[in-house]
């Protein structure tokens, strides 16, 4: 299948909300939640997708000639290329019936594992959400990232108790998840957390830890403070707060911050080859990927992800011979112009 054919499959399984757009850049959906709009006030959605589009990427083929190097260690091992399947949760709510969080993390945790890659994946009220992506991370030799919301410490540890004892390769904390209203029912200490508290969380986990939604310097440093692997920059797709800047506005503040202390992910309108360049030329060193990918899997299962995923390699590839980049330690500030 090509890309086209894949989303022109998916428009006919994820109504009545995604519109399967050509690019996912956040203007059919607007405000729409459910669904995968942004919150209100703000197209944050859309911010974060047009600010990578004002970037610039500076060509120069007067280099060898060689097939660019994409591979990316992260916590020891070697991934295919810097690029990972974002967290996704609720999607009967979101995006219609077709498959329950389960069904979706399955075919995902397989797709991205086949390939070389790593899918992180959602958390929700239903605690088996997470038990089956164990399962199905386990099929695959453990490759895989639960993402747990920032419930109450003891919950946290249950699930944390699950994945030690399953070997599981890293575990991540989407912080930015804090305002959800199903946190604020919990008991306290469900929501935001002092860097005290993560601390705790990170030291009992025994696998590498990310804390995703970091969008300042100072959660940054906090971050880094609280012992964690690595962190995502990332507002949530602008689905907990309106009104905020998008990731490509704020990621190279915390670059300076933190660059070389911990490792640094970035998402959020992420949607080409390109977009993944200029994210590393801004100083990241991975990306995520959410929306389009739920896309291509609806469209056509295992095999959208691949199509989809082949398609961001490929212009990603194109990109870095183009501006002559042989290695992604080749993609540095200087491959972009900014105006």
């Amino acid at each position: 299948m090509t890309y086209n054919e894949v989303l022109a499959a998916a428009r006919t399984e994820v109504g009545p909300y995604c519109k399967a757009c050509p690019v996912c850049n956040g203007r059919a959906c607007g405000n729409a939640m459910p669904g995968p709009g942004c919150k209100y006030p703000g197209p944050t959605a859309s911010r974060n997708y047009d600010k990578w589009q004002e970037i610039c990427v500076n060509m120069d083929t007067l280099c060898p000639n060689a097939d660019p190097d994409i591979s990316f260690e992260l916590f020891g091992h070697r991934f295919a290329a810097p690029i990972f399947a974002a967290p996704l949760g609720a999607l009967p709510l979101h995006y219609g019936d077709k498959y329950k969080d389960q069904q979706y993390n399955a075919i995902l945790i397989k797709a991205a594992a086949e390939y070389g890659l790593m899918a992180l994946t959602g958390d929700g009220v239903d605690p088996e959400i997470m038990k089956a992506s164990v399962v199905d991370m386990n099929k695959v030799g453990g490759m895989g990232c639960p993402t747990i919301k920032p419930w109450n410490k003891e919950a946290v540890f249950e699930k944390l108790d699950i994945l030690n004892a399953n070997g599981i390769f890293a575990a991540a904390m989407d912080v930015d998840g804090a305002g959800l209203p199903f946190l604020k029912a919990m008991n306290p200490n469900a929501g935001s957390k002092s860097v005290e508290e993560m601390k705790e969380i990170v030291h009992y986990a025994q696998m590498p830890f990310i804390i995703k939604g970091i969008m300042t310097p100072n959660g940054a440093r906090k971050a880094v403070e609280s012992g964690a692997a690595a962190i995502v920059v990332s507002n949530h797709g602008g689905r907990v707060q309106g009104g905020v800047p998008s990731t490509a506005e704020v990621l190279p503040a915390i670059v300076e911050a933190v660059k070389g202390q911990i490792t640094i992910l970035v998402d959020g309108g992420i949607r080409s080859g390109v977009d993944v360049f200029r994210a590393l030329a801004l100083g990241a060193d991975g990306v995520l990927i959410g929306r389009p990918v739920l896309t291509a899997i609806y469209g056509a299962g295992e095999e959208g992800f691949r199509v989809y995923m082949d398609k961001i390699v490929g212009e990603l590839k194109s990109t870095m011979t183009m501006c002559g980049a042989a290695t992604l330690k080749d993609i540095t500030r200087d491959k972009i112009w900014l105006g």
